[in-house]
């Protein structure tokens, strides 16, 4: 069982520790991201992972997280509409959502969430859908993002894992970059490199990866790297 906050959610590092070795990691993740973005804008941020339970979740909330510690207005949208987690991180109701946005049943402005973290809010992603594709897709889920643009810095994407279901190469169509999420312990090189050419297809811009579960030289430890995009 994950250890809780003070909201009565996951603890997120970067918010109960911010001195931490993790942490630290965290903000050097977001330092890399910001000198990538010199020559074009940055703005909505996609994260991903070749399979299912490698930390792109955590890695979403604690980036967002060490943005808001820097004063930038931030939201997480929750565009894993099939196996949501961040309403179970942030402690919050997902009986409405992105997908009630998307299909008309309410308004961006009624739905998103401040959190306990200062300037960090959260569009859950709502009741699970039939049909997440095309959703994710859809005419809507761009102009609702064009929206948001006007009134967040910066916004990242929690999708499902690449090689799963296609909802994330669908979103990082719609979005300025993409992280590549890996546990360095658990994924194979070719589902690595799988994962990558899925993104290359659609034209993704690709900022680079975080492996997680790197062992340090000390066992109780374990933190993020960040890499930028390679050829």
């Amino acid at each position: 069982m994950s250890r809780l906050d003070n909201s009565g959610g996951r603890a997120i590092i970067a918010d109960v520790n911010m001195k931490s070795p993790i942490s630290e990691a965290y903000r050097t993740l977001r330092t890399n991201i910001d000198f990538s973005a010199i020559d074009s804008q940055i703005q909505i941020i996609m994260l991903t992972s070749p399979g299912a339970g490698e930390g792109k979740s955590t890695t979403t909330a604690n980036l967002a997280t060490v943005y808001a510690q820097a004063e930038k207005k931030v939201l997480i949208i929750d565009a894993d509409l099939r196996k949501p987690t961040m309403h179970r991180i942030f402690a919050k109701t997902n009986r409405w959502g992105l997908t009630s946005v998307l299909t008309g049943q309410s308004v961006s402005s009624k739905v998103i969430m401040e959190t306990h973290i200062a300037h960090l809010d959260l569009l859950t992603s709502g009741p699970v859908p039939p049909n997440p594709s095309e959703m994710l897709s859809s005419r809507r889920m761009s102009e609702l993002l064009d929206e948001l643009r006007s009134r967040y810095d910066v916004i990242l994407m929690d999708t499902p894992p690449l090689l799963a279901v296609t909802d994330a190469q669908l979103v990082a169509t719609k979005s300025d970059g993409v992280i590549l999420v890996i546990d360095s312990g658990k994924v194979k090189r070719d589902s690595a490199l799988k994962a990558k050419a899925n993104l290359e297809l659609v034209q993704a811009r690709i900022l680079g990866a975080v492996l997680n579960n790197v062992e340090r030289r000390r066992k109780d430890d374990s933190y993020y790297y960040y890499y930028g995009s390679q050829d």
